[in-house]
């Protein structure tokens, strides 16, 4: 059945000079149209959800992050995030892919529906490269019957995560990686959030290289699959 979906692309404030928002949002954007879905990519402003008028996403994927240099004030994006947040109440799902832990800083709504966070200070990652995220919970829709995904990537660490988040994927550092940065071990990177709604945090798609592989693309298929899934009342699982 077809769904309305809106794909969030960083710019100005939710902008960043280290992430190629447009590429991430075209990727999700070919993946839900190839299934039929209603795909609107839309840029943040201030003014974004207003423009939607009657339109309304049964899913809403942010692939936008935190630029360091902004001129306009908080008050400037209240509208923004109070129509995020709405759409968030009246049950719509969300996506969040890789940069968009630390995005919306402004608004600590956003990380309690997210279900984490990037800290800045705190939170890092190795170098970009070939990696194996591990799959520790294969029982959720999302993971089942898979074990591991291959990218090419970065392996983000020493998140935060809210207690009660479901942890699907973790990335291994090892202790020579994480000196003098963080911790090594198992970090989480794909977790289900707390709560009556279906909200995924998916922390893997730096670039287009990440989604070059049929392990990541299959990971990203399965997690917009459930949350566009209608669920039993009460299940977010």
């Amino acid at each position: 059945m077809s769904a309305r979906v809106l794909v969030l692309v960083g710019r100005g404030r939710y902008g960043d000079p280290w992430h190629d928002h447009a590429a991430q949002a075209d990727e999700v954007a070919r993946l839900l149209r190839a299934d039929g879905h209603d795909v609107r990519v839309r840029s943040t402003f201030p003014t974004t959800f207003a423009d939607l008028g009657e339109w309304v996403p049964a899913l809403l994927v942010v692939t936008s992050g935190r630029a360091e240099d902004v001129s306009d004030t908080d008050d400037e994006w209240r509208a923004f995030h109070d129509a995020r947040q709405e759409l968030v109440a009246r049950g719509a799902a969300v996506l969040g892919l890789h940069q968009a832990a630390n995005t919306f800083a402004d608004d600590p709504r956003w990380a309690a529906t997210l279900g984490g966070r990037w800290v800045e200070g705190r939170s890092w990652h190795p170098p970009h490269g070939t990696a194996t995220f591990r799959v520790v919970d294969d029982e959720h829709a999302v993971t089942w019957g898979r074990t591991a995904v291959t990218a090419d990537d970065e392996r983000y660490a020493d998140l935060e995560v809210a207690p009660g988040s479901r942890v699907l994927v973790v990335a291994d550092v090892a202790a020579d990686e994480a000196e003098p940065h963080g911790t090594p071990g198992a970090h989480p990177v794909v977790w289900a959030a707390p709560g009556d709604g279906r909200v995924l945090y998916d922390a893997l798609g730096h670039d287009p290289r990440s989604f070059a592989s049929p392990d990541r693309r299959a990971l990203l298929a399965a997690e917009l699959a459930w949350l566009l899934e209608p669920a039993p009342a009460g299940d977010a699982s």
